[in-house]
């Protein structure tokens, strides 16, 4: 009987549309030491129906953009909606990688009132990554105040 999850797949896998999906994957390598699983060419031999790719231990699934069944990159769109979280050993260091690799700096890396050190990048393609590292282990009341001083701070500004 199958497995009713895939091997190496969790509960929830994002898939994105790209205008050129070999090039975010050649991207993703680069800036996240991302792994290629599959690639399935295009009907035609040309383009990328659908591939899957792998970072740390998540996969990502891909494919490029169909004007015919409406489905839009978020390069075409000029940005998404929907950004993506990834935990890493060295926030700093795969920061640095992600930028030698193409990105575009969204916020610095810095220390987070949630107890994360992390920053944001955006790749090529119109999606954001934020890379942290968990560097402290807090209560709920503590989050809690330190969003607050956090959000007093933001409307000093």
């Amino acid at each position: 009987m199958a497995k009713l999850i895939p091997e190496g797949f969790h509960s929830v896998t994002p898939m994105c549309v790209f205008k050129d999906a070999r090039k975010a994957i050649e991207f993703y390598k680069r800036a996240f030491d991302a792994e290629t699983l599959f690639v399935m060419p295009g009907p035609d031999g040309k383009g990328v129906m659908h591939a899957e790719v792998r970072i740390g231990d998540s996969i990502i699934m891909m494919g490029e953009e169909h004007p015919q069944e409406a489905c839009q990159s978020a390069e075409t769109m000029g940005g998404s909606p929907v950004s993506f979280y990834i935990y890493v050993e060295d926030a700093d260091a795969a920061f640095r990688q992600a930028l030698d690799a193409g990105a575009e700096s969204r916020m610095p890396v810095e220390d987070m009132f949630w107890g994360d050190r992390a920053g944001t990048v955006q790749d090529p393609f119109g999606y954001s990554w934020m890379l942290a590292t968990h560097s402290k282990d807090l209560t709920l009341q503590q989050v809690q105040e330190g969003a607050r001083a956090f959000y007093e701070k933001m409307q000093k500004k």
